[in-house]
């Protein structure tokens, strides 16, 4: 498992883009943008028809992806075709990943009798997963306590798996993703579903001091959309942040008004590059340990 030595060094920048969105091929070269600009993990969102946790803004970049003919399989086609040198995260909806071994033993063949041959449970999408290069999954939708199938495909293939946190999250719900979390917490900066913000939640130092014990990195997301947010997000102790919707916005901006792709890419470079450079002044800014 090794999301964590992302966080090892410096403050790390979480980008996050829907796999697909608004093609494949302008897809592919919007994710290298990110690489290119300073992505020290990518999210890549695998859509799903009933996306609870995103905003109007991602949503409508599900159904981009979607109407382009994105699948599970065609997502793992995606990542195996992307040329970035940067940890990959799969973030999706558990019904995707239950599902996908038996999706795939009804297209592969039928056994002797007639009956379609079933692999149930989380394990054949971990396996395809850890094959293609992803290395951690982000699940929403997912209970904590109800993801020990999943925690166990991911420790049988090496993958990390990755808890939202939400300020409201307590109680024996905290301690059991305590308990299975690995690679990196998502620390939800506010309630409500995700998309671009003017400012930064004020409770979310008061989410980054609760978590303060657990032994896993801290990034912080939902409604980033500044170099200036993620710099005051590291200074209040995260260690990096994730953005999702104000990249997002670049991409439909660009499909909307039939940008070139290679504009759109240099925009979305050029705001990684900002987030990055917030999240690094953010770590300077940081209380120094006195030295004896």
């Amino acid at each position: 498992m090794g999301l964590e030595r992302a966080f090892a060094d410096e403050p790390a920048f979480v980008p996050y883009l829907a796999a697909g969105d608004p093609s494949y091929e302008e897809s592919l070269a919007y994710v290298e943008a990110l690489a290119e600009g300073g992505a020290d993990v990518i999210e890549l969102g695998l859509p799903f028809s009933e996306p609870i946790a995103e905003g109007k803004t991602i949503q409508n970049a599900i159904v981009r992806s979607l109407d382009a003919g994105m699948t599970p399989g065609r997502f793992f086609e995606f990542v195996a075709d992307l040329d970035v040198d940067v940890p990959l995260v799969c973030m999706t909806y558990y019904n995707l990943i239950y599902q996908y071994g038996n999706s795939e033993a009804k297209r592969a063949s039928e056994n002797a009798s007639g009956e379609t041959a079933s692999q149930e449970g989380p394990r054949p999408f971990v396996e395809k997963a850890a094959d293609v290069g992803i290395e951690g999954f982000v699940v929403p939708d997912l209970p904590a306590e109800e993801a020990r199938p999943l925690r166990d495909a991911c420790d049988e293939f090496g993958l990390d798996l990755i808890f939202i946190v939400a300020p409201t999250t307590e109680g024996d719900r905290l301690d059991r993703m305590r308990e299975q979390v690995s690679g990196y917490v998502y620390v939800q900066a506010r309630m409500g579903v995700t998309g671009a913000r003017d400012d930064v939640d004020d409770a979310t130092g008061a989410s980054l001091a609760r978590l303060s014990d657990w032994d896993v990195p801290k990034a912080v997301g939902f409604g980033i959309k500044t170099g200036d947010h993620a710099e005051e997000i590291v200074a209040a102790g995260a260690d990096g942040v994730i953005v999702g919707s104000a990249l997002v916005d670049i991409v439909a901006e660009g499909h909307e008004n039939g940008r070139p792709t290679e504009a759109v890419a240099d925009d979305l470079e050029s705001l990684a590059r900002e987030l990055k450079q917030g999240a690094l002044r953010g770590a300077q800014e940081r209380p120094q340990p006195e030295r004896t």
